[in-house]
């Protein structure tokens, strides 16, 4: 049984010292950090090479420098594209081991996460959105509206390849507002 929130239980609280459920609740659900990403580097080619062998292309934990994190509209197979949840929430990280559960113990390392996320927003003291579902009554409507979630702009990863992920570069997870 779910406990009931405090209200603003975010400006009370630092993330490390909420709870699971507290924790679980400032996600936004824009889906977002389900996107497919590509790091480039100064030093590498252009492109992928097409006869570049997959597991080159491996999942990686931290950026160096003269890497450049870019964002495609490729998104897990997983992510329901209407609500931007995930529909296997509690078996994600079996079912795709690279996902990456968000924590309080790795949200600093995590560079990926994109600056609208409310976990980021809240790490560097930014505050919630004003179209966050806590600041809307727990509804996503908001969020849609503003353009800040995946809905209606986004592939799922399983109907392109992996080697055609550079064509599908885009710049909008990057947006963010108030």
């Amino acid at each position: 049984m779910k406990k009931t929130l405090a209200p603003e239980f975010w400006t009370q609280k630092t993330l490390a010292e909420m709870d699971r459920n507290e924790w679980e609740a400032i996600c936004d659900g824009c889906g977002k950090c389900c996107l497919h990403k590509i790091i480039e580097d100064d030093s590498d080619d252009e492109h992928i090479e097409e006869h570049e062998p997959v597991e080159s292309l491996s999942p990686t934990d931290y950026i160096r420098d003269g890497e450049e994190l870019l964002y495609t509209n490729v998104v897990c197979h997983l992510l329901n594209d209407k609500t931007c949840s995930c529909s296997k929430y509690s078996e994600r990280t079996r079912l795709v081991p690279d996902c990456v559960q968000l924590t309080q113990d790795n949200l600093q390392d995590i560079f990926f996460m994109p600056p609208s996320c409310s976990y980021r927003r809240l790490h560097e003291g930014r505050g919630l959105p004003s179209w966050h579902p806590l600041l809307n009554k727990g509804k996503k409507s908001a969020m849609h509206k503003a353009g800040m979630s995946v809905r209606g702009k986004v592939l799922k990863d399983s109907e392109v390849d992996i080697h055609d992920y550079e064509d599908h570069l885009v710049t909008w997870p990057l947006d963010d507002m108030d």
